[in-house]
């Protein structure tokens, strides 16, 4: 069983292909799956771990399009099929917050000290609503029919529907 932590923060590198090669280091030197995603573009706690848990499964069925599990997150995160366009959930050089998604395979272990890639603080998730809407095609009617309280609902639906896009 995986143990998932989620972090929120400004990126304590600000130099995105550095950022990368920390996250890469990480991953290596910790074994264990290290993601990092737009903040502005993750609407909740539960949108990442929905999309963790259809990532890991696709790793476990044989069905992942990604070869890296960070990367399949991302595709699921992004509500995406397409890796090329699930990057745009990642993170660029205009990235002012991200969410780090980290991922033990066994429990107990350690959790690497993350202080050189993400500055933490207390906001948790702070979605802008013009990002999400951009991210995942979300129309004004939508958010009109079900209200911008269930962005959440619309999100999650289009991690769901991963899977059915060909």
């Amino acid at each position: 069983m995986s143990e998932i932590r989620l972090l929120f923060g400004r990126p304590a590198i600000q130099d995105r292909r550095e950022l990368i090669a920390a996250l890469q280091s990480l991953r290596s030197s910790h074994d264990c799956i290290a993601q990092a995603l737009d903040a502005d573009k993750v609407v909740s706690e539960k949108h990442i771990a929905f999309a963790v848990e259809k990532a890991l499964a696709a790793f476990a069925l044989g069905r992942n399009i990604a070869k890296d599990p960070g990367v399949e997150i991302l595709r699921y995160a992004s509500g995406e099929r397409q890796i090329e366009r699930a990057l745009n959930m990642g993170i660029s050089d205009t990235t002012k917050r991200l969410a780090l998604v980290l991922i033990q395979q066994s429990r107990g272990g350690r959790w690497p000290d993350t202080a050189g890639i993400v500055e933490q603080d207390a906001k948790g998730c702070s979605f802008q609503i013009k990002a999400v809407k951009e991210t995942f095609n979300i129309s004004n009617e939508e958010i009109e029919a079900v209200g911008i309280e269930r962005m959440e609902d619309l999100v999650i639906e289009r991690v769901a529907l991963v899977d059915t896009y060909r």
